[in-house]
């Protein structure tokens, strides 16, 4: 018997969050070794993207705390941890008759679940990582002071480059972005759910 415990951000090592423990004991068709394995892989992906995601440090003035880019990346931080809570939405993740059957249909649904997830928490990285771009580059234009006439032109720029840069956070390009990552990693793909079902997934969802 293989088996696997899902790891979550707050700890990567061991602790079961939305994916439960996985088990499975025998293949149906010889590829439930290779879907337990693209489990792991898609989990860890998601952990580490939540590990990214609340390292996030942003404590602006209170003056500044509502300008776009620092209201971005507390909505990508809620939003990550709003995906870290949902709970498992496709049944029971475990079956102890071993049935090969049976832990081929779980399986198939945990890879759905884990892959939208991840798509999701990919998403919310991408468009904090603009948000993290715009909080330095602004940073770096005031060097301690405020905004003035002086360096308004430099401030609207990153506003303005913020504002490109997530209006580009598409959902094609996301999921561009992972399937060139898996591709490039020689990872088994045969199972990944197809972007429109992930979004077929998220809509079910809210």
């Amino acid at each position: 018997m293989t088996l696997f415990s899902t790891p979550t951000a707050s700890n990567p090592n061991n602790r079961r969050g939305p994916f439960q423990t996985i088990k499975f004991m025998k293949m149906a068709d010889g590829y439930n070794n290779a879907r337990a394995l693209r489990v792991a892989e898609i989990m860890a992906d998601f952990r580490n993207l939540q590990y990214y995601i609340a390292q996030i440090q942003a404590n602006p003035a209170p003056e500044d705390y509502y300008l776009e880019g620092y209201s971005l990346l507390r909505a990508c931080v809620a939003e990550a941890q709003a995906i870290l809570a949902s709970p498992y939405a496709y049944g029971v993740a475990e079956h102890p008759q071993g049935d090969p059957e049976t832990e081929k249909s779980q399986l198939q649904a945990v890879i759905i679940d884990a892959s939208v997830r991840r798509f999701q928490c990919q998403r919310c990285y991408l468009r904090a990582v603009a948000g993290l771009r715009w909080m330095h580059g602004r940073n770096t234009i005031l060097g301690g002071q405020r905004p003035h006439a002086g360096n308004a032109a430099q401030l609207q720029a990153i506003d303005i480059a913020l504002r490109t840069e997530v209006a580009a956070v598409t959902d094609e390009q996301v999921e561009y972005s992972l399937r060139a990552q898996d591709t490039a990693q020689g990872k088994w793909l045969d199972e990944d759910p197809s972007l429109s079902l992930i979004r077929q997934r998220i809509r079910r969802a809210t």
